[in-house]
């Protein structure tokens, strides 16, 4: 990227714009001239089961212990071993772990961080959360239709979008796709810079970021921090977790948070902690990384460091086991920095920044003001789920064309269905193979919240949609237009081929019918996989349900023959419902005797001579209630699937 690109970003301050939703004028001021966050004893302790089944024991774990800092505008990075407590401190200064357990003050410039807190600051997660199969134009644009007051106009708010893009030097790919699995999109280190400009689109003073170079190479991940350092000399904080940078990467951070086993190791400006460490007898050797050098420190790797000589006879006379030595060597590095003139400076100003505000119970956790209204987030979050599904044709076309193939099988296997005896058993088959393909078919929404959770989880926390809103949204979009479409496409390729009742009132009945199995078996799919994380166990628990509602669909068995402790059963089946409807609307008023006067004696030399008989035989009301009571059914079967899949959305943790 040029170096023109440095002054192309504009701050807040200096644009001309209402703000941001929920921001009263101190908090406006706070989030344009730049903000100091200070953090106060914090600590974080969580519950850990331990034990199989009745043996199992409750413990309570220390993530945090009394750590106490300050982050100023600049980079600002938190470096630790796996397991150390950094991801859980970032999280808790961006407001975005869950405040059980949690103790301590966070505060902006000495006051408690306003409710709007994690709206108003921009937060980058680890794994890229950006819709592959849209551009990064189109991306950003979805980030500033949710985000972005409605005062602000259109042409304002892409005037912002371009002014995050020339900032990001996306310029030349911002018309492209970001990519997935099966689309080739923009590099690495682009789809990081798209995930950074959703959250800039705010221009927030405070910009969080977990891990900005995993997944990166070398030259890319420098390429990220070089920005990040750009753009922290505009006045922003910027705070982030790392593990193991580069010296090139190390030497622009401003200040230098070292996290072991949830204590600090030390928090202070990054050009002095080498001698920091020096003083405390550990000297970094020429040429070696600072960085790997305090990681070695911190896990007791003597062959990196040049030990003083107590160190190295305490060394010698160790027995102890290797985890309590671990253990003792981090105590003895936080005791040091406690008594350090580091941990004094930072412990003054934080009493000053005290004084300033009453400590009390952190606003962060507060109900989030939105900046859209209900149906502007729903009619965005449609339009970009209709774009996924025209730029995802693995999942839109593909569907469309196995069920158009599909059909014209099943056209041709039961080609023109004859008004006899054998017309009788190829109706029924026929007519339980479409019920039940709807279902299986509808497996496939186990998908619509799954693969999106993360995506969903990080962008509601944020503030750009509430829970409804999505909800409804992927309703209208996916589970609407592809529920329906193969529905129409199967009685269309069906109907005719095989010669079902010539009656323009049967065909759309029969329409409706396979509409609303589908409808009914995607929403239980919806109810089942909703918060889940893994689609393979929510197809899983489908499939064994559609098996046992298969059995009781009424073609298996007579359902007047099951005992009564079981038949109760039939009334959970999805297929049972739309099969009795459809032998309902296909049967009634058919003749399977040809050349026999039924309506005289109501009787020839078959079994079976009329639809009415068969349907009596089967147990189904003649009545019209009989056809419509199974749509009712099927309607209150899908509100009640829906309604459970709404609820454990909201009430989804959406906490880290």
């Amino acid at each position: 990227m040029s170096s023109s690109n440095d002054q192309v970003f504009i701050p807040m301050s200096q644009r001309k714009n209402n703000g941001l939703p929920g921001m009263t004028a101190n908090d406006l001021k706070m989030f344009t001239e730049g903000a100091v966050l200070s953090f106060h004893n914090i600590c974080y302790r969580v519950k850990v089961k331990s034990g199989f089944l009745l043996g199992r024991k409750t413990a309570q774990k220390e993530i945090l212990m009394n750590v106490n800092g300050i982050m100023r505008p600049g980079l600002n990075a938190i470096l630790g071993p796996t397991g150390g407590g950094k991801s859980s401190l970032l999280d808790i200064l961006a407001a975005r772990k869950d405040p059980q357990g949690l103790s301590g003050d966070v505060l902006i410039n000495g006051a408690p961080r306003p409710a709007n807190f994690k709206c108003n600051s921009g937060y980058v997660v680890q794994d890229d959360v950006v819709m592959g199969t849209l551009t990064v134009r189109e991306n950003l644009q979805f980030s500033a239709a949710l985000r972005l007051p409605t005062t602000m106009t259109n042409h304002e708010k892409n005037e912002r979008i371009n002014m995050v893009i020339q900032e990001l030097g996306l310029t030349e790919v911002a018309d492209s796709k970001v990519g997935t699995q099966f689309i080739r999109g923009v590099s690495g280190g682009e789809r990081k810079r798209t995930s950074i400009g959703m959250e800039l689109i705010t221009d927030p003073s405070i910009l969080f970021l977990d891990e900005p170079t995993t997944g990166l190479d070398s030259s890319t991940a420098n390429a990220v921090l070089l920005l990040l350092k750009r753009m922290s000399k505009q006045g922003r904080t910027i705070i982030f977790s790392i593990h193991q940078p580069r010296y090139s990467i190390f030497k622009l951070f401003d200040s230098l948070t070292l996290l072991a086993s949830g204590r600090l190791m030390f928090h202070g400006p990054a050009h002095e902690a080498l001698g920091y460490f020096a003083s405390a007898g550990y000297r970094c050797e020429p040429y070696n990384n600072p960085a790997d050098f305090f990681l070695d420190v911190i896990n007791g790797n003597s062959s990196a460091v040049v030990l003083n000589r107590e160190v190295e006879e305490g060394e010698a006379k160790e027995t102890e086991e290797p985890s309590k030595t671990d253990k003792r060597f981090i105590d003895k590095l936080a005791e040091f920095y406690v008594n350090s003139t580091f941990c004094r400076e930072i412990k003054t100003e934080l009493d000053q920044l005290s004084e300033v505000q009453k400590k009390k119970r952190s606003e962060g956790f507060k109900e989030i003001t939105y900046a859209t209204s209900f149906c502007h987030q729903v009619r965005w979050i449609s339009r970009r789920s209709f774009k996924n599904l025209l730029g995802n044709p693995q999942a839109s076309v593909a569907q469309i064309m196995v069920t158009l193939f599909l059909g014209l099988v099943i056209g041709a296997i039961f080609y023109d269905l004859k008004n006899d005896p054998t017309g009788i058993q190829n109706r029924a088959g026929v007519l339980f193979f479409l019920t039940t393909n709807q279902c299986f078919s509808s497996v496939s929404s186990v998908e619509l919240f799954v693969v999106e959770k993360k995506l969903f989880m990080h962008e509601y926390i944020s503030g750009y949609y509430r829970v409804s809103s999505y909800f409804f949204g992927k309703l209208l979009s996916d589970l609407l237009l592809m529920r329906m479409l193969p529905s129409i496409i199967f009685t269309c390729t069906t109907y005719f081929l095989l010669g079902l009742k010539p009656v323009v009132e049967a065909f759309f009945i029969m329409m409706l019918t396979l509409m609303m199995v589908a409808y009914s078996a995607s929403s239980m799919a919806l109810a089942i996989a909703a918060g889940q994380s893994v689609v393979s166990m929510a197809t899983l628990l489908m499939t064994i349900s559609f098996v046992f509602m298969m059995i009781f669909s009424g073609l298996l068995v007579n359902l007047t023959t099951v005992v009564p402790w079981l038949s109760w059963l039939q009334y959970f089946s999805i297929p049972r419902y739309g099969y009795v409807a459809l032998q309902h609307n296909e049967f009634l008023g058919q003749n399977f005797c040809p050349g026999v006067n039924v309506t005289a004696n109501n009787t020839c030399s078959f079994a079976i001579c009329t639809g009415e008989e068969f349907l009596i035989n089967q147990g189904i009301d003649l009545s019209s209630w009989g056809l419509w009571q199974n749509h009712v059914a099927l309607a209150c079967m899908i509100v009640i699937f829906l309604t459970i899949a709404y609820l454990k959305l909201l009430f989804l943790k959406k906490f880290s």
